[in-house]
């Protein structure tokens, strides 16, 4: 299901990011571009202000994960606003926010709504089963010539 997500919302109920720390946007983007690729999702993130030169580029414009911007004199709310009435199936799309201006809009236009702290939950929880099936899928150790060599005395090895 695709998220729409206020950025700058979400990073003010996260208790390890902090609006007036400029690293902060780009922590979320690596946080949430981890949370796209595990559950094979669409995120649409959605920041205040002018663009971040950091985030800004083809990195950041991809089909699955983007980063919008108001334009000059737009605010992130009426941008977010417009991505709502662009979408077709709202009834499969989650609005991320905790601005209750925002949340009674997408309400109205039928679309679901998690709030910041059930989206961080979400998110945390992803990326904890993301980290472990990371663990669980590294590729094996090479073995030592020790460990060979004891292998092959194990279960025999021709000289051919």
């Amino acid at each position: 299901m695709p998220y729409l997500i206020d950025g700058n919302n979400l990073i003010g109920h996260m208790p390890a990011l902090d609006l007036s720390d400029p690293r902060s946007k780009r922590r979320l983007v690596e946080q949430l571009a981890v949370f796209q690729s595990a559950k094979k999702t669409k995120i649409i993130l959605v920041f205040d202000g002018p663009m971040d030169p950091d985030l800004a580029g083809d990195d950041f414009r991809r089909k699955e994960f983007s980063i919008l911007w108001p334009d000059m004199g737009e605010s992130a709310d009426s941008l977010i606003k417009k991505q709502i009435k662009t979408q077709t199936d709202l009834r499969r799309f989650y609005v991320v926010s905790s601005d209750r201006e925002i949340q009674n809009f997408a309400r109205k236009n039928k679309a679901k709504i998690l709030d910041c702290q059930q989206f961080h939950k979400r998110m945390r929880w992803a990326l904890k089963e993301y980290k472990e099936s990371q663990a669980m899928n590294k590729d094996e150790a090479a073995l030592t010539s020790l460990e060979v060599e004891h292998w092959l005395d194990i279960f025999g090895a021709s000289d051919e």
